[in-house]
């Protein structure tokens, strides 16, 4: 039997409610998830059906949204975060995992968060999502990386101001980002003989030493070690010639260095579609690639293609991982 995926509720007082509402309307029997958090805390037009297992999610969701029942002190007030919320939105995400890695769920789709409210009312110690994710998994390494079906990238250092990076682009780094897509890639999204694109660090990659010299020193020689392993790999290329549709075409994924420079191309090229992936857990993990969005939640005006594209690609993964 085919599992469900898990959704995790977020900030209750952030979209997490209204796109998980909205999904659900869109995909219905046609991909079975459940929401993890307290029923209450969804818009009351939609219908729910509360399940004591993952398992129930399959035969209810063609008429309710399947509702993994987690309590949360008081109700909800979209756009105003509680800080009596903090605990649960972190117990909520730390369950998921659990129902994940026990085999009850076949990935865990994660609704936004609002770091600040969870540091304020429980002082939540991670960064974010992808490292308590990777502390609750046991990892020391994972990736980001963001998708949508006209684009994959990977930053290799991810949210720094941009004068550390240099820094803190290590060789060590590199390669190891690169092994965890490669793996990836095989594993998760079925293609057996991935095709990598790699951006250099300066404008036009240096241009041969004349604008920097990371893509002689350090990008290339990580690069040609790969390739003499069988890795199939493009680079250092100029950022600025790597994303146009002909470039796209030749490669599976491109490996950004900074944020930025792997980020704006994906959402100008699909803003409403990407989706957040993190590679290098022991299970699956797809996110909308959006915040909690406080000034509109609650109000109908939220867009759920993030969050729809973002469960169907965990169902796709979880195929071809299985």
């Amino acid at each position: 039997m085919t599992l469900p995926i898990a959704l995790s509720c977020g900030e209750p007082a952030g979209i997490g409610p209204d796109i998980a509402a909205a999904a659900w309307d869109a995909l219905r029997a046609d991909l079975p998830f459940f929401y993890i958090g307290d029923p209450a805390h969804l818009p009351q037009v939609t219908p729910i059906a509360e399940i004591a297992t993952p398992a129930e999610a399959i035969t209810v969701s063609a008429s309710a949204l399947p509702v993994l029942r987690h309590d949360f002190p008081g109700p909800r007030i979209p756009g105003q975060p509680n800080p009596a919320h903090a605990q649960g939105v972190i117990d909520v995400i730390a369950r998921g995992v659990d129902l994940v890695q026990s085999g009850a769920a076949s990935a865990l789709c994660t609704a936004p968060i609002h770091k600040q409210a969870l540091q304020d009312g429980a002082g939540f110690a991670y960064p974010g999502h992808t490292e308590y994710l990777a502390a609750l998994a046991g990892v020391d390494r994972v990736v980001m990386m963001l998708a949508s079906d006209q684009l994959r990238v990977v930053p290799t250092t991810i949210h720094l101001p941009l004068a550390e990076v240099p820094a803190a682009l290590t060789p060590e780094l590199l390669e190891e980002t690169i092994r965890i897509t490669h793996a990836a890639l095989i594993r998760d999204f079925d293609l057996p003989a991935p095709r990598l694109a790699v951006a250099g660090l300066n404008p036009h990659a240096g241009e041969g030493g004349k604008m920097g010299h990371e893509e002689i020193t350090l990008i290339a020689p990580v690069l040609d070690r790969l390739r003499a392993e069988g890795f199939t790999i493009a680079g250092p290329l100029s950022a600025d010639t790597m994303f146009h549709a002909a470039a796209r075409a030749r490669y599976d994924v491109a490996i950004a260095m900074y944020h930025d420079q792997a980020l704006i191309p994906i959402k100008t090229l699909d803003f409403d579609r990407g989706v957040n992936v993190t590679l290098g857990l022991p299970f699956l993990r797809t996110s909308p690639d959006h915040g909690t969005a406080l000034d509109i939640a609650g109000q109908g005006r939220a867009n759920p293609s993030s969050l729809i594209e973002a469960l169907k690609l965990a169902a796709r993964m979880a195929r071809a991982r299985a």
